[in-house]
């Protein structure tokens, strides 16, 4: 086997929930509105740091798709699925998109806490 190389995501970002390891900006969800077995979801643009599955068949509420299942590719937990191909031309815009279970993901906020103001800080004219 090589060597891993992670993607660091900078800002606003959501993480897996077992290894904290980075896999998508939170500028780059397009849906929370999803729904999978097990609750929400949200649909990306866009995700890193994952591995995918062989590709199957599945139907699902929206309809027959082409899937692969999508893991950390850290610790190897199941965190979501992408959407290869839609067979219903309402779905189409799916194709090529990632669905991550909100109950494998965290949301991390960076916040720059030297640049804010505090009552301690003296005030200038």
């Amino acid at each position: 086997m090589g060597r891993l190389f992670l993607v660091e995501l900078d800002n606003r970002s959501y993480r897996c929930s077992i290894c904290d390891n980075s896999l998508a900006l939170a500028d780059d969800v397009l849906s929370r509105a999803f729904n999978c077995c097990r609750g929400r979801a949200f649909l990306f643009s866009n995700v890193v740091n994952v591995m995918v599955g062989p590709q199957e068949e599945r139907l699902m509420i929206s309809g027959m798709h082409t899937v692969e299942d999508v893991f950390c590719c850290c610790c190897g937990q199941y965190v979501g699925w992408k959407y290869i191909e839609a067979h219903d031309k309402k779905q189409k815009y799916k194709e090529g998109k990632f669905v991550l279970e909100r109950w494998t993901i965290v949301e991390e906020v960076n916040e720059n806490l030297d640049a804010r103001a505090s009552s301690s800080d003296p005030e200038y004219p």
